[in-house]
């Protein structure tokens, strides 16, 4: 009787340790797995150009759009102020204030004209944002803080700017639209251009237990040439590509080493790729100059 005792003693500590050692391996993979290589992403498919170590100022770089040769501007989430970056001179040459402090995540500058998106879904059109006498209006959008809104582009061929929530959608928790502000009307268009199915098979080795957080969009900028679509997300480093119809074509798991919070992009004229990161902790902000390998 004590040996068939001590042999199922045995067992249940064998049958405890096999399940302690699973149960382990599975919170380190939930955890740590945005470490772990990720076999579908195309490895080595990014080439770095050139990259920019941004002022103290520019730590929370939050958004970034081209403006003209060498120059780019930014804006960082807590300031109500648009930074002119020259690429070339590596610093700051302008400091344009258009409001007070608030949480300022996107941005678009065209021509004269800039564009800013605050979390709670506000834009602010800046009319040549440049001068003295620039103009600044804002105005609100059904979204709020739940949607935490971040990602803004000037689709400057239909006239409109496009915003797609962070977080949790207007209608769904499935999916995320992809909206347009029209700069007609200044108003927000209720039906998206296009969704981004979270259950997409491009998404499958970024999902997680709750659906909208399979991708997390922080920013978004149209190719000039291809007219694809690229998003970016900042909380767990990521890329991904559709194509002008907002179908996603690829996805990339981005080094957290190199962008430890990427939260801005935006294209130069001719194509090439530019990816703002938030500096972590003591860190500093970053732009980095991207190739993308054919």
């Amino acid at each position: 009787m004590t040996t068939n005792n001590n042999m199922m003693s045995m067992a249940k500590v064998k049958f405890w340790t096999i399940a302690a050692i699973v149960l382990g391996m599975s919170f380190l993979f939930m955890n740590f797995r945005d470490w772990m290589p990720y076999d579908s992403a195309d490895k080595g498919a990014f080439e770095i150009s050139e990259r920019w170590k941004l002022p103290k100022e520019l730590r929370e770089v939050s958004g970034i759009s081209w403006m003209d040769e060498n120059k780019i501007a930014a804006v960082q989430d807590e300031d109500g102020i648009i930074f002119i970056y020259d690429l070339e001179s590596k610093k700051v040459i302008q400091e344009i204030e258009f409001a007070d402090a608030g949480d300022y995540e996107g941005l678009s500058v065209e021509g004269d004209n800039a564009y800013v998106l605050e979390s709670d879904g506000t834009i602010t059109i800046v009319e040549n944002f440049r001068d003295s006498n620039r103009k600044i209006t804002s105005y609100e959008t059904s979204f709020d803080e739940k949607n935490n809104m971040e990602s803004l582009e000037l689709d400057v061929a239909n006239n409109r700017l496009l915003m797609i929530p962070k977080d949790r959608d207007i209608d769904s928790d499935d999916f995320k639209g992809v909206y347009a502000f029209s700069l007609e009307d200044y108003k927000l268009v209720s039906n998206p251009v296009m969704r981004l199915d979270m259950g997409d098979e491009v998404l499958k080795h970024f999902r997680e237990k709750k659906v909208y957080k399979n991708f997390r969009p922080s920013d978004i900028a149209i190719h000039p040439k291809t007219k694809e679509i690229y998003m970016l997300e900042g909380a767990k480093p990521k890329l991904l590509i559709l194509d002008e119809n907002g179908i996603a074509k690829k996805g990339y798991r981005l080094d957290k080493s190199i962008f430890p919070q990427p939260e801005g992009i935006t294209f130069s004229p001719d194509g090439e790729l530019y990816i703002s990161s938030e500096g972590k902790k003591d860190g500093i902000g970053t732009i980095t100059k991207l190739k993308l390998k054919p």
